[in-house]
């Protein structure tokens, strides 16, 4: 399987209909012209820089929710362990469930991981903001937790 390009700053974000925790779906569409959107994608519910990474968006959803802008999460879990997941940490925003990671695929950061010497395919952890008009302003391509939720409220400031 070939890996995809990683959209880039700029060009139009790739469409999604995703079955999400707790609204049901969740597309793009949706919020053009309405809302930013911070599409985040994780590669496990609650597990350790998972966590701390959606309890941060969760922690700072004043300030995105201020600047019009909706935050959602992006794994291959379930609906179901989304709901677990949400409920346990308060999270206050949308996990979109991407099972067949097609989403992922769409936006390069399904890849090939190496954990331990065993090869595998998973999400790499990475971030796009989406303007109202439904390009892609910004590209977090290979994220580091920690500070991370700062950087993209500092660059979405920078949209207003």
């Amino acid at each position: 399987m070939t890996e995809t390009a990683m959209p880039v700053a700029g060009t139009k974000a790739p469409s999604f209909d995703l079955a999400a925790f707790p609204e049901g779906r969740f597309k793009l569409s949706q919020f053009k012209g309405k809302q930013n959107v911070v599409l985040y994608f994780y590669p496990r519910d609650d597990t350790p820089g998972c966590t701390t990474e959606a309890c941060g968006f969760r922690d700072g959803i004043g300030q995105f929710q201020s600047a019009e802008t909706v935050v959602l999460g992006v794994s291959t879990d379930t609906v179901a362990s989304h709901q677990k997941f949400a409920t346990k940490f308060s999270l206050p925003f949308p996990l979109l469930a991407d099972e067949s990671h097609e989403v992922a695929e769409k936006y390069g950061v399904w890849v090939e991981k190496n954990m331990y010497g065993k090869k595998s395919m998973g999400i790499q952890r990475a971030t796009f903001l989406i303007d109202k008009s439904g390009k892609i302003a910004a590209v977090w391509p290979k994220v580091k937790v920690e500070g991370h939720v700062d950087e993209v409220a500092a660059k979405l400031a920078e949209l207003e």
